[in-house]
């Protein structure tokens, strides 16, 4: 292993072969509930590491539709044979559990100018808080760049169709979501 100090940084870096690394991306979101943009992202940073750990972020302060568990069991279902996919839940600081899977890099889909926005910040503070933590950004399909999960919900609970927005498993468990909240407001 040789080391060097990049002066423009001040972080000091460290090369191993490509052999003694296993690449690692967290790939953290609420995925209330999981769109075909997540699958998607998750898709594609497969191809970028060894082994993706996908975190189900849990946040005390928000109001989810779906719990954690049934977070946990879509994803399940979507990637039931990808041994490459790791599913976890973690709550905190995001680079200290990126430290905590040892991964690589944090990955994170951008669908449109806002999100770049709020995600360059977070990225600069990941990377001042863990400098061996690297944040990679992938752009949204075109046919899902406008997706997001809380607009899935919003439409879904007003009666539209979001079957093109969100994988066979998420849309039977969406649409029973949505019957039984109907249901306790009649």
């Amino acid at each position: 292993m040789t080391h060097r100090n990049d002066s423009a940084t001040n972080r000091k870096l460290t090369r191993v072969s490509a052999d003694e690394m296993q690449r690692i991306a967290l790939y953290p979101g609420s995925f209330d509930p999981l769109t075909n943009g997540h699958v998607n992202i998750i898709e594609r940073g497969l191809s970028l590491c060894d082994e993706l750990v996908v975190a189900i972020v849990h946040n005390p302060n928000k109001a989810p539709m779906f719990s954690v568990e049934e977070r946990m069991e879509i994803l399940r279902e979507v990637f039931p044979d990808e041994q490459r996919v790791r599913l976890t839940t973690f709550s905190g600081l995001l680079v200290n559990y990126a430290r905590e899977v040892q991964a690589n890099a944090i990955l994170r889909g951008l669908r449109a100018v806002a999100d770049f926005e709020y995600e360059s910040q977070m990225a600069n503070m990941n990377r001042r808080l863990a400098p061996e933590v690297e944040t990679v950004f992938l752009m949204a399909e075109p046919g899902s760049f406008f997706v997001s999960s809380r607009l899935v919900k919003e439409v879904a609970l007003l009666g539209g169709d979001i079957s093109g927005s969100v994988p066979p498993q998420a849309l039977a468990r969406l649409t029973a979501k949505v019957k039984q909240l109907q249901g306790k407001r009649a």
